[in-house]
């Protein structure tokens, strides 16, 4: 998740607004681990009812692949549920996608094995060059300016070669509080650096809710948005281990109020309601933050599209070994390079 969501008119981006970009990492991987908590806390997520419903998510059943059949010896089949980052709106009277129109500005697939031994969260670059089906070659995130969610399920579906079973649309708004509800999140720095003023130290540091912001929407690097990607992935995680830790998911008090910081900005498929979550999430009491990794899509480089604009290339010789890694749930150990 990261500073403001870029806006798309006719494919092209404008530059973003200051403040939350790539945010929805966190989002998701609360959204993730609601699942797994299900089992344990119904009187929390008894309120998952009350997300917003998104009417229309998914394309024409003919232009979708096939459902995924149960793994050997499994009872269920394995999920994709497809997360993606919405502007913020100016309050939380308006609904999530009254605003999500023309931007995604983080793309994520969070992928759940038949055996529900963990999660698989791969982030898609917003800028990963592809075709948009029956718009030809454009920025994977013009797909929203295109057709909505609809259209980006079904490009997502075409890049993965796999069906994807919900989707789940955040707003960046709930995002600090949130972090803020649970005392703070500590992660372990890979590097140092600065953002306006607030500094980073390499190793263990604790962040609030306005620090831990900043942390994942900075993309003042010499390689831009991929280790803003790390980083988002490293706060995921750390995020996920605070909400498992027993002093959280033991406390259905500090549960409840991080789900009420977190309804008013989340939208989900009709079919993804609170039953569907609570069934998921006892099939995952197991599950803990150490099952829930995550990677990159692999890429090959970055170059200039379409009048200059600044585009990803996806590595599509690596994709195949993707898409068959999805196919035969082998998701769990994988870690390609993202570059």
């Amino acid at each position: 998740m990261s500073h403001n969501t870029m806006e798309i008119l006719n494919g092209e981006e404008r530059a973003p607004s200051k403040k939350k970009k790539a945010l929805f990492w966190t989002l998701g991987a609360f959204l993730v681990v609601l699942l797994i908590a299900g089992a344990i806390v119904w009187a929390a997520l008894s309120k998952l009812q009350d997300f917003e419903t998104i009417e229309s998510a998914f394309p024409d059943n003919s232009l979708r692949p096939a459902a995924s059949e149960p793994a050997e010896g499994e009872d269920d089949a394995s999920m994709n549920i497809l997360l993606l980052g919405s502007d913020s709106r100016a309050d939380t009277s308006t609904p999530v996608l009254d605003d999500i129109g023309n931007r995604a500005d983080t793309i994520m697939v969070a992928h759940i094995p038949s055996d529900r031994s963990g999660v698989q969260i791969m982030s898609i670059m917003r800028d990963s060059w592809l075709e948009i089906p029956g718009h030809g070659h454009a920025k994977i995130n013009a797909a929203m300016a295109y057709g909505g969610v609809p259209l980006m399920v079904q490009t997502v579906e075409g890049l993965l070669d796999q069906r994807i079973d919900h989707v789940a649309v955040v707003d960046f708004n709930g995002f600090q509080n949130m972090t803020d509800a649970l005392g703070g999140v500590r992660i372990n720095n890979p590097r140092a650096f600065g953002v306006r003023g607030t500094e980073f130290a390499q190793g263990p540091i604790n962040l609030n809710g306005e620090e831990a912001l900043k942390f994942v929407r900075s993309r003042d690097f010499a390689d831009g948005d991929y280790t803003r990607v790390e980083n988002q992935q490293l706060f995921m995680r750390s995020m996920a281990g605070e909400i498992l830790s027993r002093d959280t998911i033991t406390n259905p008090g500090k549960l409840n109020d991080l789900v009420e910081a977190t309804t008013p900005y989340v939208a989900l498929d009709g079919d993804f309601g609170a039953g569907t979550m609570v069934g998921l999430g006892t099939s995952m009491s197991s599950v803990r933050a150490n099952d829930i990794t995550s990677f990159t899509l692999p890429t090959a480089g970055l170059g200039t599209e379409g009048g200059g604009q600044s585009v990803v290339y996806v590595d599509w010789d690596e994709l195949e070994e993707v898409q068959e890694r999805f196919k035969n749930d082998d998701l769990a150990d994988y870690q390609p390079d993202p570059r």
